[in-house]
């Protein structure tokens, strides 16, 4: 769970004050002048940090630093990650010893056979000594907090015989077991006496442990939840993955009655009179083709050199009354989940897909973020509107893409003003686009995978979906809507939940610029926005683009929701909230409510500070659950899909490089594989971490990032969830780094743009 960064900052330079002498936590808020909101965050605070072992409770509940505890200096906490194959692992410290320098290691190794039992993710205690080869080397002595404790996986009705087993276990359990999904334990967990139960061999399980494993995969216990179904389903993936990830499937019956009481509630021909009729306004929606709501429309007008903006926002908060059946669902679940084969929507369809989606030629209720720009794009005037609207058209991205290279193609059909309509929202929205970058804006967009499935949900084909203009006109229109919102809201001083993200560490930055250098790309000091914006163009359209987008995202903070007035460092943008999808995000539900409030005139509009940390904590969770889930999803499937196909081979980009082997990108397929390095050509390999490359001695024996291969599917593990690959071919060998940079100066996304206005260009001249 995330935790206040500042109030954090403030606690640990306390504790380790010299003046410090070991308090209660009520007393370390007087000193810090907390009011009763923040002190009960200061507790939450108090209790993770104790959690990492940065802090410890002393006699009498009293908080003290760990050093001033007595604690061992060699010992360290952090996240445990474990490496794919091979038995051992890494550590990340989040506290504790140092090395012979006197610095604690970015990564600590765990060699076979002391993990400890440890799981990925497990917050582990580790003691640290000098390695054999140079170094530090950890054992895992405890396992603080597990990561998790329900999974997914295979039951049998008894092990496997060893030459059954891909991993070639012999388990010594006699009886029912079940082979977890997704993780690194190569002998089945007991599940004990399962008579009763309709169950099969090879039947999708869900279960509770109730023992761990220890480092060789004995001794663990579980308890079986529920019998998902037959593993030959292509169903059964999302089920897995909905169990495994405590994702909600069907709406309880409360929910669903009250969806439909606000459905004989609302007359769209006579909506309340106290709204702002823009149903003259030319509105249209841009959406994905495949999209089930409509939650946001745009309308542009311009007069006297001047831009007016209406962002339109489906008013959710109308049909979620506070405190009903619906809307204590909807907290529950914070977020729609958007998976390959299907959604899990946040609220029911009724409203989501019916009285709250902006169709079009239908009268809809929004709140209107109005903006007024002069050309220089100066924001003149805002004003937010509960309003009425009716969508005059709706558009899918393909659609807007399809006419902005070629426009006189549709005018005829489309007509003039809508057509005219569309030219100024591209020239508005490309403007405040290049104006957004040149200001420090960062573009880290990382395209999603869509997956083809058939009509059994099983995978024909997979690709990538590109940012493309019709996608950056949206997202600049509704980063304009959300950052209004919050710029009236702070300067209310009002609580709400902002959406935050804050700046990198200067040690995550330390890294970030050690892996640059080591790369070779003629940039010394990564530590501004535009420095790392720098390092984006300079890889963009290369084989190492993706590596170092990684790497990149990989040195941020994760961006969070809570009511800490921190800003968003990405975006450069003081004042942020999300506002703009109340039918699939619940903080933009929040800040409606608030909106409305406001515009109601009510006294004592927002809540306390304190409610909404929580409520920030909940969504963010949420968020990263999700996102989790679809990731996972999304790989299985593709797993299933190339199991078929073990044995062919495919073109590879090496995107990530581990002392243990090689992750690679496969081009045409979005799926990334591990090549481990036994696997590589016979040599002894050293991991070189400047130019992040393993070498043999044997001349050739080279394998750096953003080399170029040839691969073959060597492996498919549907439990460990992954693809192994080994090497055929190394196409960039005796070539030297295929790293040519480009144009420096535009961001990644612009520089696609202008490829994209020049083919359009050449287009119309073969044309006339």
């Amino acid at each position: 769970m995330e935790v206040s960064q500042q109030l954090t900052d403030r606690l640990l330079r306390w504790v380790h004050a010299a003046e410090y002498r070991p308090s209660k936590p009520k007393q370390i808020a007087t000193h810090l002048k907390l009011d009763s909101d923040e002190y009960r965050e200061l507790r939450r605070v108090i209790k993770q940090l104790v959690l990492e072992g940065r802090l410890v409770y002393g006699g009498n509940h009293l908080v003290m630093a760990a050093a001033a505890f007595g604690g061992n200096p060699d010992s360290i906490r952090g996240k445990f990650r474990r490496a794919m194959g091979g038995g051992f692992g890494f550590v990340r410290p989040s506290s504790g010893g140092t090395d012979a320098d006197g610095d604690v290691p970015e990564d600590v190794f765990v060699p076979p056979g002391a993990t400890g039992g440890a799981m990925e993710g497990d917050l582990v205690e580790v003691e640290i000594s000098p390695g054999r080869r140079g170094g530090v080397e950890g054992v895992v002595v405890a396992v603080v907090q597990r990561e998790r404790r329900q999974f997914t996986g295979t039951f049998r009705s008894k092990p496997m015989p060893p030459e059954d087993d891909e991993r070639g276990q012999t388990a010594v359990i006699d009886g029912p077991v079940v082979y977890l999904d997704g993780v690194h334990f190569n002998a089945p967990v007991s599940v004990g006496d399962v008579r009763g139960l309709p169950l099969s061999d090879d039947d999708k399980v869900f279960v509770e442990i109730v023992d761990f494993p220890d480092d060789d995969g004995g001794g663990g216990e579980a308890v079986i939840l529920e019998r998902l179904g037959s593993n030959k389903n292509p169903a059964i993936d999302t089920l897995t993955i909905m169990r495994q990830y405590g994702l909600p499937d069907e709406f309880p019956a409360a929910v669903l009655d009250e969806a439909r009481q606000r459905a004989d509630e609302f007359d769209e021909d006579n909506p309340p009179a106290d709204r702002t009729d823009l149903t003259d306004l030319l509105t249209i929606t841009i959406d994905p083709f495949d999209a089930r709501d409509f939650d946001d429309a745009i309308s542009l007008g311009r007069e006297d050199g001047r831009w007016r903006l209406w962002v339109h926002i489906a008013d959710v908060s109308h049909f979620v009354h506070v405190g009903g059946a619906i809307d204590v669902e909807a907290r529950k679940r914070a977020t729609s989940v958007y998976l390959p084969d299907r959604v899990i929507p946040m609220i029911p369809e009724i409203i989501s897909n019916h009285l709250a989606s902006l169709q079009p030629e239908r009268r809809r209720l929004v709140k209107t973020v109005e903006i007024e720009f002069t050309d220089e794009l100066t924001i003149t005037h805002t004003e937010t509107h509960n309003a009425v609207i009716r969508s005059d058209r709706r558009f899918n991205y393909e659609q807007i893409d399809q006419y902005l290279a070629s426009p006189e193609t549709f005018r005829s059909e489309w007509g003039a003003e809508i057509c005219d309509l569309i030219d100024n929202m591209h020239t508005l929205a490309m403007k405040m686009r290049k104006k957004r970058f040149r200001d420090g804006s960062l573009s880290m967009d990382m395209p999603d995978i869509k997956l083809d499935l058939d009509r059994l949900g099983k995978v024909k084909g997979a690709y990538l979906v590109e940012h493309t203009e019709s996608h950056q006109i949206i997202e600049e229109f509704m980063l304009a809507g959300n950052q209004a919102v919050a710029y009236w809201l702070d300067h209310l001083d009002l609580n709400f939940l902002h959406r935050i993200h804050a700046p990198p560490e200067r040690r995550k930055l330390r890294s970030l610029t050690s892996f640059v250098k080591d790369l070779g790309l003629g940039i010394d000091h990564v530590e501004s926005r535009f420095e790392i914006q720098a390092v984006l163009d300079k890889v963009a359209g290369t084989p190492m683009e993706d590596a170092v987008n990684f790497a990149v995202l990989k040195s941020m903070n994760k961006a969070v929701y809570g009511p800490h007035r921190e800003g968003h460092y990405a975006l450069d943008m003081e004042h942020y909230c999300h506002f703009t999808s109340p039918i699939r995000r619940y903080p933009d539900l929040s800040v409606h409510r608030l909106v409305q409030k406001l515009l109601d005139k009510k006294s004592t509009p927002d809540d306390s500070f304190a409610e909404l940390v929580k409520l920030g904590h909940e969504c963010s969770d949420a968020e990263r659950n999700a996102a989790a889930a679809e990731r996972e999803l999304i790989q299985l499937k593709l797993l299933h899909f190339l199991k078929k196909k073990i044995g062919e081979t495919l073109e590879a980009v090496v995107s990530r490089v581990f002392a243990d082997g090689l992750n690679a990108r496969c081009v045409k397929l979005p799926v990334d594989g591990f090549v481990p390095v036994t696997t590589l050509p016979s040599d002894q390999y050293r991991f070189e971490r400047r130019g992040q490359m393993l070498v043999g001695h044997k001349e050739g024996n080279q394998f750096r990032l953003g080399d170029q291969l040839v691969v073959r599917i060597d492996k498919v593990d549907l439990q460990d969830r992954q693809l192994y690959l080994k090497v055929v071919k190394n196409l960039t060998a005796g070539k030297g780094p295929s790293r040519a940079p480009k144009p420096a100066g535009k961001s990644k996304s612009l520089y696609k743009s202008k490829r994209k206005s020049e083919r359009r260009e050449k287009k119309k001249k073969r044309r006339r």
